[in-house]
């Protein structure tokens, strides 16, 4: 069957991609006064964006590669996200542990220094060094380390940024079409005429658009390729990075980075309630981007960095969860995946010959790829993509997300601790930490959850964990929830909560409730 969007027979703007690059572009746009469309062709943050270290940080370690102009983008951006979206995006104090064969200890001091500066205005504690033996950190390390030193990052649920941001972009009128692939689109007539495949209901939809934004990130290629004259040709690496989920095996809320013998990195940080988060490897990929795994070998590596200066033995028994992302880096031929810069580029083809954007192959219309980049930077990116639009929109508004917050964001500082100080009080007939995580998934929109209700019984049925059934039909009905994993691994992380059989419990009523 083939079909139109009757209500949007064109948009000024079609984003291919569902990812936390295309849903800012989405977001950006919408609130400049473009008619959006985006769609996806599985469920919002299915891949990469949901498969990051869940850190809002500059990167110490690309000083070391001198991509300083990148980490101080970044760390600007940390500061604008703690700002606007401080349900989803808190501080996090890093011990890094010192070891002399590694680097000398002045190098480590010289380059939080300037980490420091680099961030600028910031409400985050500077740097400092510690005492491993005196500092209450130490405890869960060896003996034979003594120095460390704290520094400032910052922590997010990188699945629920990008849903957030996908809801700010609908309230601002943009349609988001998840389970929506694009397989082809042809320019003519002053227009991007596309074809997408709705997989729910295995028909056609055909739409028009005057420009078009290809952010598939490890799907950038395959999607070039796809458009009339519009091919791109191996402009980005796929590097696999993945990490392991174990029991928590220390006390407090900071986590650790670590240097390892091979000159990497490795962050061990708090996760879900009673887990650790360890990550990330740094590996070539040359396979189907939506088939990538953990590998046995990436596995052992991150027990082994761990265990070297931490008090443990892990194992590959101890992991209770992995994930494995492919992230789509610009091609920048270095030999070593980790030094690639998580930098992006912006490539507009079709926007104003002339002005900086390249003249278009014969029937192609204005079209703007999006080539690497990382979660911090996605707002930023999205404003300068708009930017790089300007020519195909000159009526467009002028860039407003530095300023304005996420949906539930609408708190900064002290407001946060005071909005979920006062939701604690409203949902007080629930066990406090399944009130915290509400809060932390919705920010001043949790009490939406709640509804009148002043009872547990009355969220509906408890699935398990903290999961009631009031949140789940919430995913259902406002945040494009239709899958079992769009619920326990997307839109909250109760898949790793939840026995094997409240899954599969959980499973048949979302069957039931989404048909």
């Amino acid at each position: 069957m083939t079909g139109s969007l009757d209500s949007h027979p064109a948009c000024d703007l079609l984003v291919v991609g569902g990812g936390i690059n295309g849903v800012s572009v989405a977001r950006d746009a919408a609130g400049r006064g473009l008619r959006v469309i985006l769609c996806e062709m599985d469920d919002l943050a299915s891949h990469t964006s949901s498969c990051s270290t869940k850190l809002i940080h500059g990167g110490l370690r690309y000083l070391e590669f001198g991509q300083i102009t990148m980490v101080r983008k970044a760390l600007r951006e940390r500061q604008v996200l703690l700002d606007t979206a401080p349900h989803l995006v808190r501080p996090l104090r890093l011990v890094l542990v010192h070891d002399a064969s590694m680097r000398p200890a002045w190098m480590v001091r010289a380059g939080l220094w300037l980490y420091d500066t680099l961030g600028g205005r910031s409400t985050l504690a500077s740097s400092r060094p510690v005492s491993l033996r005196r500092h209450p950190c130490g405890a869960a390390l060896k003996d034979t380390l003594r120095v460390g030193f704290e520094f400032s990052d910052g922590w997010t649920d990188d699945a629920r940024l990008v849903v957030h941001n996908a809801l700010g972009a609908r309230e601002l009128g943009a349609r988001i079409l998840t389970r929506h692939e694009l397989v082809g689109a042809q320019f003519r007539e002053g227009l991007w005429h596309a074809q997408l495949r709705d997989s729910c209901r295995g028909t056609t939809v055909d739409l028009a658009a005057r420009a078009l934004v290809n952010a598939a990130g490890p799907w950038v290629d395959a999607i070039a390729g796809r458009l009339a004259d519009g091919r791109a040709a191996n402009r980005i690496r796929l590097v696999k990075g993945s990490h392991i989920v174990v029991p928590r095996f220390w006390s407090g809320d900071h986590g650790y980075l670590l240097q390892n013998t091979d000159r990497r990195v490795v962050f061990v940080t708090p996760y879900e309630p009673g887990y650790a988060l360890i990550g990330t490897t740094d590996v070539d990929f040359a396979g189907l981007p939506d088939t990538v795994a953990i590998s046995a070998e990436e596995t052992t590596y991150l027990c082994t960095a761990v265990n070297r200066q931490l008090r443990c033995a892990l194992t590959a028994a101890d992991v209770v969860h992995s994930y494995s992302g492919v992230r789509a880096l610009v091609n920048d031929a270095r030999d070593n995946p980790s030094a690639v810069t998580r930098d992006y580029v912006l490539d507009v083809r079709g926007a104003a010959p002339g002005k900086g954007a390249a003249a278009p192959p014969h029937g192609a219309g204005p079209l703007l790829t999006v080539l690497g980049g990382k979660i911090t930077t996605f707002r930023r990116l999205a404003e300068q993509a708009l930017d790089r639009l300007q020519p195909v929109f000159p009526d467009m508004g002028p860039a407003w997300t530095g300023h304005a917050p996420l949906p539930g964001g609408d708190m900064d500082g002290a407001d946060a601790a005071r909005a979920r100080a006062d939701f604690l009080t409203q949902a007080h007939f629930l066990p406090a930490e399944h009130a915290t995580g509400l809060f932390d998934r919705h920010g001043s929109r949790a009490g939406v959850i709640l509804g009148a209700s002043r009872t547990a019984e009355g969220l509906g049925r408890h699935f398990g964990a903290g999961l009631y059934e009031s949140e789940a039909r919430h995913f259902i009905a406002h945040e494009w929830a239709k899958r079992t994993d769009d619920v326990l691994w997307r839109r909250t992380k109760f898949g790793l909560r939840l026995s094997t059989e409240e899954s599969a419990q959980f499973a048949r009523w979302m069957g039931g409730a989404v048909n």
